[in-house]
């Protein structure tokens, strides 16, 4: 083995790697989220897509999957796995029929009201449960920063 490649190995430390610690972190942060929401079996996209559309009550899909920072293909499954549980309903949009316009059913708006009340400021307090509150806003900003 070269003397670089050894000192490169030696000097990695898997550990103190920005990705590891970002995996790890969000491991933490989705258990916590699937602890809280267990009783509503919501995933996080379908979380962030109900609370979305409850705050915008009627959005396109398009619009709603750049909201929540989900790629097309992905957020047509969401929208069609809340639409089969009678959370959310879908329509064409009456001045642009290509345009998919969404809102909430009642059911969809009481679930997402108590899933935000059951969980919504709570997962972010216990997953940043480690840090000191200065910590947790520095954090905070420089994530957004990355994103």
């Amino acid at each position: 083995m070269s003397g670089d490649l050894k000192s490169a190995q030696s000097d990695y430390v898997l550990e103190d790697q920005v990705g590891y610690l970002l995996r790890r972190a969000h491991q933490r942060a989705t258990a916590i989220f699937m602890e809280a929401m267990a009783e509503f079996e919501l995933t996080p996209r379908q979380f962030s897509a109900l609370v979305k559309v409850m705050q915008q009550d009627l959005v396109s899909q398009n619009e709603l999957g750049r909201l929540i920072a989900v790629d097309p293909a992905t957020m047509q499954g969401v929208v069609r796995r809340l639409g089969q549980r009678g959370l959310m309903t879908r329509r064409p949009d009456p001045d642009d029929r290509r345009r998919i316009l969404l809102s909430l059913t009642a059911a969809g708006q009481r679930v997402a009201e108590r899933a935000l009340s059951a969980g919504g400021q709570r997962i972010t307090s216990e997953t940043l449960a480690p840090l000191r509150a200065e910590e947790r806003k520095s954090f905070l900003r420089l994530l957004k920063k990355l994103n």
